[in-house]
């Protein structure tokens, strides 16, 4: 058969013309030459529609072509790719639309420009009004958090929202952090995400856990709640030293409700349950630990001396430790002597 148009024989492919002819006739994509775009500039993010997005600008502008732009339904795997560069009256951006028409390759470009609608987003509006749905209070039973426990936990509730960000998360965000009562305070945007984050610090840390809720008033016709997350740590804390059930232990970690220590008298690690916190004596921190002269060693036995009383104290040594120093860590508790590692 013969192409109408070009009048060559072969393969008509449709409306009585060759594929080269269809192609060369037809245009697969049009559309305007201006596009507004609302932007953010507190948290650069870019509006879509009724939504904002904290995505690459290209990333939005793909959206807003694929929003704006004619684009044939003759095509299939269509592709955008935006080269866009910034001027004093817009960004002007070059737009390759690609897409298959059957087995052909086509592709058509567009020149566009692009303003950006300075404007304040979703998530900022609400984090300048002070907006919080939830508070994680943090404190510690019968003590104060120390400095360097308030300092780990502020890391780790940050780098926790941080991480929920990154992923996608963008409403989260810490509206306030404040010390309260020895302890500290974090004002959460969003409930569910303040309540995954309490469970991993007490997870992390140990603790009991208590939640309540305080009406806050009506949006959309339903009650709208506060929530309050109370995670008590226990008295004890790591590097702690403790006795349990007549044996001395020193605390190297805690998770949920296991205490991971190392028994004093054989240096042997071991995890404990922390749900019997009656059982549990806190004997101090490791102000305990003494730093004191090795003068002999024999068997499982040996002499050190007290740097500034000099006294010779004997100690027993547990099985299968090998002293290379002539210091050694010791620590006094109750008047017993053991050896740290």
């Amino acid at each position: 058969m013969f192409c109408v148009e070009c009048g060559k024989e072969g393969e008509i492919y449709k409306n009585g013309v060759c594929v080269e002819c269809y192609l060369k006739n037809h245009s697969f994509t049009s559309g305007p030459k201006l596009i507004d775009i609302g932007y953010c500039s507190h948290c650069n993010s870019y509006k879509y529609k009724n939504t904002w997005f904290l995505e690459p600008f290209e990333d939005v502008l793909k959206k807003w072509i694929f929003h704006s732009f004619q684009i044939s339904k003759e095509l299939t795997n269509i592709e955008i790719e935006p080269k866009c560069q910034e001027f004093p009256d817009g960004i002007h951006c070059h737009i390759l639309i690609k897409g298959m028409l059957d087995k052909n390759q086509i592709s058509e470009s567009h020149d566009v420009i692009v303003y950006l609608k300075k404007s304040v987003c979703d998530v900022c509006s609400k984090r300048f009004g002070g907006y919080y749905e939830a508070i994680i209070q943090v404190r510690a039973n019968n003590r104060s958090l120390s400095k360097s426990e308030l300092l780990a936990i502020q890391t780790n509730v940050e780098n926790e929202v941080n991480a929920m960000h990154h992923r996608g998360d963008r409403a989260l965000f810490i509206t306030d952090i404040g010390i309260e009562r020895g302890g500290i305070d974090f004002f959460l945007s969003e409930k569910s995400a303040a309540l995954a984050i309490v469970k991993k610090l007490q997870k992390q840390n140990g603790g009991e856990l208590k939640i309540s809720s305080r009406n806050v008033g009506m949006k959309d016709s339903r009650q709208v709640y506060r929530m309050t997350y109370l995670l008590r740590f226990p008295a004890y804390k790591k590097d702690d030293f403790i006795s349990h059930r007549g044996t001395y232990y020193y605390i190297t970690s805690i998770s949920s409700n296991k205490l991971h220590v190392i028994e004093l008298s054989t240096l042997k690690e071991n995890i404990l349950d922390s749900k019997n916190n009656d059982e549990i004596k806190i004997l101090g921190g490791r102000e305990l630990i003494k730093k004191m002269i090795l003068v002999s060693e024999q068997g499982e036995e040996i002499q050190i001396m007290h740097p500034e009383t000099f006294q010779i104290i004997e100690i027993k040594k547990p099985k299968n430790i090998s002293i290379k120093d002539k210091m050694v860590k010791v620590v006094n508790i109750e008047g017993n002597y053991f050896l740290l590692e």
